[in-house]
């Protein structure tokens, strides 16, 4: 298994969820925030998900309040915000730090594994990771790139199994 599922997050509800459980899938890694210019893209993310899930793909959701303070709810109303507003129905994790001291182990690592503008370090939230099916890290994006301009590379990392 690679490093990638030896991770550990807790889910939006606080219960341990090990990323092994996603050995064999395609996994989008995004660290999220309810209050941001980007906040839109969490339906893109839905619709990819529901179109690929199927095929073995899951979007993971991480918000984080590091940028701007724009994820400053707690569970419930990450949840409420998530699902009323953008219908999410792919797993949402405990609020995290994504960059500096406190960062969350998975995306200390994300971030050496796949350096983005700013070196190691995540620039602001929507910041995505596409992980293959073999655990291994394949691409970044930028918060600046939608999820719909993701669509062709997530099918060519589907279709390698």
């Amino acid at each position: 298994m690679s490093e990638f599922h030896h991770f550990q997050a807790r889910s939006l509800r606080g219960e341990p969820v090990e990323l092994s459980r996603y050995a064999g899938q395609v996994v989008l890694v995004v660290n999220t925030a309810s209050k941001c210019g980007f906040t839109p893209q969490y339906a893109g993310l839905e619709s990819l998900y529901r179109k690929y899930a199927g095929q073995g793909f899951v979007v993971l959701g991480f918000p984080c309040n590091q940028f701007g303070n724009q994820e400053p709810g707690d569970a419930d109303t990450i949840e409420g915000s998530c699902l009323v507003n953008y219908g999410v129905s792919f797993p949402m994790f405990e609020k995290v730090d994504v960059k500096g001291p406190n960062a969350h182990p998975l995306f200390k690592w994300l971030s050496m594994q796949l350096p983005g503008l700013v070196g190691r370090q995540i620039k602001w939230n929507f910041t995505k990771f596409l992980i293959g099916r073999d655990g291994q890290p394949l691409r970044r994006f930028a918060p600046t790139t939608r999820p719909d301009k993701i669509d062709q590379l997530l099918a060519k990392a589907l279709g390698a199994a």
